[in-house]
Parts: C-alpha cells; sequence; structure tokens
C-alpha cells in the first residue's frame, strides 16, 4: 500500500546527542534555522513526534509565520498540519501544548492503549495498530485515510531509529551543531540495532549561521516482497529513463536501473537506447554488468514495465536474461497489457522461479506517461 513521503527531522551535537541531561532543553540551532524548520512544517502534511517528546520537549509543533499559514489557506489545506503522536501505553500527558495548540490530533496506540489514550477526553482521534505498534500500519492509514502526503517526523531518537532501520524514510535532514554534550545519559539521536546496508545519499548540503544542514536519502533497495524507501526512488528513475527512449509504435518505452544491495547503482538502461533499435530496458541495463559479478545475486532490477516473456527480435525475453543473471529481485510499476502480447505474464515466469517481484502500482501513471500513443 502507498504510504507518504517520510521526512525524518532532527539536530545534534558534534558527538550525536539529542539534549543533555539538564531540565530545560537544549537548543542546538538558532533563529535562522528555527525559520527554516518552520518553513519545512508548512510545506508537510503531517508532523509526528513520540509521546516521549511530548513528555520531555512540551513542543507546540506549529507553523508559527503568519504568512506561511495563510499560504497553506490559499492552497486549500488547513493553516496547521494535522499533528500525530505515537504511544504504545497510551500514556499522554493531558496537560502538554501538543493538545492545545495547532489543528487535528491524531494519537496512534495499540489495543491495550487505545482504552487509556480516549479517557483523557483530549479532542484528538485515537487509532489502534493492533497488540504491538505497526509502522507501516500506520503510514498506510494517513495515506489512506488521512490523506497525508508528506510527513515530518520530529522525535524521538527511537522514532527516527525504527523508521530507518525498517526502510520507511525516505529523508534525513540533520543539523549538525558545534558543541559536544558528553553524557552517556543524554539520549541519542540514533540507538544500536540493524540498518539497511550501504551509504546514504547526500543531496544538500548548507551553513546556517554556525550550524551545519545536511540531507541525505537512503540508497538499499528492499528485501523480499517488502519494499523500502530506496525502492520508491530507483522505480521512480526507472520511469523517468523510460521517457528517454525513442519513440515507436510497435514497442513499449521502459527504463530499468540494477542496483546492488548495498545501494550502489550497477547500470542503467532504456528501450531502443544508442545504436540498437530493438534493444530493450532490461537488456540494455544487463549487459552492461559483468556477469560474473558476485553482486547480482543480491541485487534487484527495476523496470517500469514488467520484463517481458515473448519476443520476436531476440532469442531471450528479458524475464529469461534477468534470470540467467541470478538476480532474485525485480520491482516494476506497471504489468504489460496485451497491446503487441496477448497473456504476457512476466511476473508470473519470474514467481514461478522463486524471483520476489514487487509491484509499486503507485508509479503506474508515470509508466505508462511515455506509451500514451499506443492506447
Amino acid at each position: 500500500m502507498p504510504h507518504p513521503y517520510v521526512l525524518l527531522s532532527a539536530a545534534v551535537s558534534l558527538d550525536g546527542y539529542l539534549d543533555d541531561t539538564g531540565p530545560d532543553r537544549l537548543l542546538l540551532s538558532g533563529p535562522a534555522d528555527f525559520d527554516r524548520v518552520d518553513e519545512v512544517r508548512a510545506s508537510v502534511d503531517a508532523i509526528l513526534v513520540g509521546a516521549g517528546t511530548i513528555r520531555a520537549d512540551n513542543p507546540r509543533l506549529l507553523v508559527n509565520s503568519e504568512t506561511r499559514r495563510a499560504a497553506r489557506v490559499a492552497a486549500g489545506k488547513p493553516p496547521y498540519p494535522l499533528k500525530v503522536t505515537v504511544s504504545g501505553s497510551g500514556e499522554l500527558d493531558p496537560d502538554a501544548n501538543f493538545w492545545h495548540t495547532g489543528g487535528d490530533k491524531l494519537v496512534f496506540t495499540t489495543d491495550q492503549g487505545a482504552q487509556r489514550a480516549r479517557a483523557l477526553g483530549q479532542a484528538a482521534d485515537v487509532v489502534s495498530l493492533g497488540p504491538e505498534l505497526d509502522w507501516r500500519r500506520l503510514l498506510e492509514h494517513l495515506h489512506e485515510e488521512r490523506g497525508v502526503e508528506r510527513l515530518m517526523v520530529e522525535g524521538g531518537g527511537r522514532i527516527h531509529t525504527q523508521l530507518l532501520q525498517q526502510g520507511l524514510a525516505d529523508e534525513v535532514q540533520l543539523v549538525l551543531a558545534p558543541l559536544f554534550v558528553g553524557s552517556p545519559e543524554a539520549p541519542r539521536l540514533f540507538g544500536p540495532g540493524a540498518y539497511q546496508s550501504g551509504r546514504l545519499r547526500l543531496v544538500e548540503t548548507r551553513r546556517i549561521e554556525d550550524v551545519v544542514l545536511m540531507r541525505y536519502e537512503p540508497t538499499a533497495p528492499g528485501t523480499g516482497l517488502v519494499p523500502a524507501a530506496a525502492d520508491h526512488h530507483w522505480l521512480a528513475l526507472a520511469c523517468e529513463l523510460a521517457m528517454r527512449c525513442p519513440p515507436s509504435q510497435t514497442a513499449f518505452s521502459v527504463g530499468a536501473v540494477v542496483v546492488a544491495a548495498d545501494g550502489t547503482e550497477l547500470a542503467r538502461g532504456h528501450s531502443r537506447e544508442g545504436d540498437d533499435p530493438v534493444v530493450h530496458a532490461e537488456e540494455a541495463a544487463l549487459a552492461k554488468i559483468d556477469p560474473a559479478d558476485p553482486r547480482l545475486a543480491a541485487a534487484t532490477v527495476y523496470t517500469s514495465l514488467e520484463p517481458c516473456t515473448h519476443r520476436a527480435s531476440r532469442p531471450a525475453p528479458c524475464a529469461r536474461l534477468i534470470l540467467d543473471a541470478g538476480v532474485r529481485r525485480v520491482v516494476t510499476a506497471w504489468r504489460e497489457p496485451d497491446t503487441f502480447v496477448a497473456g504476457a505474464d512476466g511476473t508470473g515466469m519470474l514467481t514461478a522461479a522463486g524471483v520476489d517481484v514487487v509491484v509499486l502500482g503507485e508509479y503506474e501513471e508515470r509508466a505508462k506517461a511515455p506509451n500514451r500513443h499506443l492506447a
């Protein structure tokens, strides 16, 4: 199921702490960065913090700029984003600023915590996620039931850690402050555990007074049938590559990218690439990789249209080329229609051979865009 674009936002000391152990919140950045955060808040549909952050920091989570609130209203949005909190126990502070400022509020909790949260009598909707907190269900609910397209997560560290470890964070906005905390009892941004492999992609650095903003995106594909945030990035790239195809009345325009398990791009290709008028996207991409490359076995092929099972121009269809390359995971946007081949089923051929095929249907319209003339 589709879910919102998840943006993690935090400021840390040089030694990785979110705060110190004093009674007052440690201010890690200054007015210019606070205004930047206000701008980001104004751009999203919802802001999420954990119940622990509400207890520790008592945030209001408002869009402070009147101009930005007016711009939201002019765009048909409420003046403030939806405020969301998460609590497994349902133990919430009824006097916190969270409840008494801004617009609509939403609480996600467990079956056990829901009764306790509702008993508080706050003007907030309470949603139970089941016996345990389930981040995928939470994100799907925000998207499907609340129309949230962009979600800003402002803490705490445990929530940031869980979202990254489960491959659900699309972006990390990290502000680095020029000071040290040094106390092992102070809260850190990221905790121990199993994170996705590979390096994150640095997409921006910006100096803001005496702090530095760094924006990162994850690159490592998901595993098995469970999509990760990076799968969306790579499939979007495959759809962009499809737009580069020379037009044809007798073949689809398709883009493909092959990505190693650590997020390294191994190759990309698109239909009718270069001087070959009949080459397919997956074929073009795989031809650029050494067949003996050990990374292929754990790689993911991203293709805007499911790999073909029949073709007249070459002896081997793309589904067979993927199997022969040893790739065991494919992410695609669009199942092949009967335009040229009746009953084409690349997904079926691949899954029958043990390949995991993930279809991200929210990208189907992008994949169809360069093929509208074939309808």
